[in-house]
């Protein structure tokens, strides 16, 4: 057969397909759904290397196999968090996405991993948004933690059609809030809150994107029918919030471990809590509920970090870009 090439696919070759491929990715990212949904992709737990001296910090390691027509890739996603790194100008999460081709095993490609991990992420947030809320116009956006990944779901909710009336946004740090602002360069108005709860009373659909470690938010009261509450960051809310609400997960088993919010409540109050999942939300076997707040609390499934890694990858190698290293494996002679 003779041994392929191993490609490397940087940050600016895979930013310049994704953002040219906004609604590309977003199918991609409900295909892979509805594929894991029915069955026909492979997706073990995520596994979590973490420090004792070094709480704060962690790598994932999440891998997957997805199969799809016209292609077939296993892989796996190596991803830091690391939040000091805010505090010394670098980025808190960076990573990288492995491909190997299903017909031999081999590695074919190397991705850098980090823009992956946002876009899926962000295609995620706004497929559950655009199938969990009702309507998309004259809405109010609530961001609460003020960094990539939350500038990526506004990037991604506008592409899909979204109208704001306003963004309001809340960060701990308030000048990364300023400067979450500032980057969207007039696309929204934004205005600064001074708490969660002043972000929850004045917004329709709540973005979560923070680093929290536990849960730090329990006023109920702040969360009521009219919101749509993407929980991103897993960590935020208290079980007094989830218990009120429809919640939905991607998937009920992953949505339980390392000490989610879900997870937390499953184990007071039992996993009926748990509504279903957001591929039964977009097939319809899971009713949206509008007369309590929708909340979309997401693991995050290696499998879309392989589907979309794959698009790239096909984009690349249909284009010539990315860097093939011909001599990678060594000859089987």
């Amino acid at each position: 057969m003779g041994l392929p090439a191993f490609r490397i696919i940087n940050r600016t070759f895979v930013c310049k397909i994704i953002d040219a491929h906004l609604p590309e990715i977003r199918g991609v990212v409900r295909d892979a759904y509805l594929r894991y949904a029915d069955g026909l992709s492979v997706n073990p737990p995520s596994g979590f290397l973490r420090f004792p001296d070094r709480p704060r910090d962690r790598i994932i390691a999440l891998p997957a196999r997805d199969s799809r027509e016209g292609g077939d890739h296993a892989g796996i996603k190596w991803i830091s968090s690391f939040p000091g790194n805010i505090e010394k100008g670098l980025p808190r999460a960076s990573a990288v996405v492995i491909l190997n081709e299903m017909a031999t095993g081999l590695p074919v490609a190397c991705l850098e991993g980090s823009a992956i991990s946002a876009a899926r992420t962000a295609a995620s947030a706004t497929l559950a948004a655009g199938a969990l809320h009702p309507r998309k116009e004259r809405q109010v956006l609530g961001i609460i933690g003020c960094g990539p990944i939350a500038k990526t779901v506004h990037q991604h909710l506008r592409a899909d059609g979204w109208f704001f009336r306003y963004v309001t946004a809340f960060d701990l740090d308030e000048k990364r809030a300023q400067e979450f602002g500032a980057s969207l360069d007039g696309e929204d108005d934004v205005r600064i809150a001074g708490s969660i709860a002043e972000v929850a009373d004045t917004a329709d659909l709540i973005v979560f994107a923070t680093t929290a470690g536990e849960p730090h938010f329990f006023a109920a009261r702040h969360i009521t029918a009219r919101h749509t509450v993407l929980h991103l960051s897993l960590r935020d809310l208290g079980a007094e919030i989830l218990l009120g609400a429809q919640n939905i997960v991607d998937d009920p088993e992953h949505a339980v471990r390392e000490g989610t919010s879900v997870g937390l409540a499953v184990a007071e109050h039992g996993d009926t809590i748990v509504a279903g999942t957001l591929a039964q939300i977009l097939t319809a076997d899971v009713a949206v509920d509008y007369e309590r707040p929708r909340i979309f609390s997401p693991f995050g499934l290696g499998v879309l970090d392989i589907a979309v890694a794959s698009y790239v990858y096909d984009s690349s190698a249909a284009s010539g870009q990315g860097t093939e290293v011909l001599d990678f494996f060594a000859d089987p002679a």
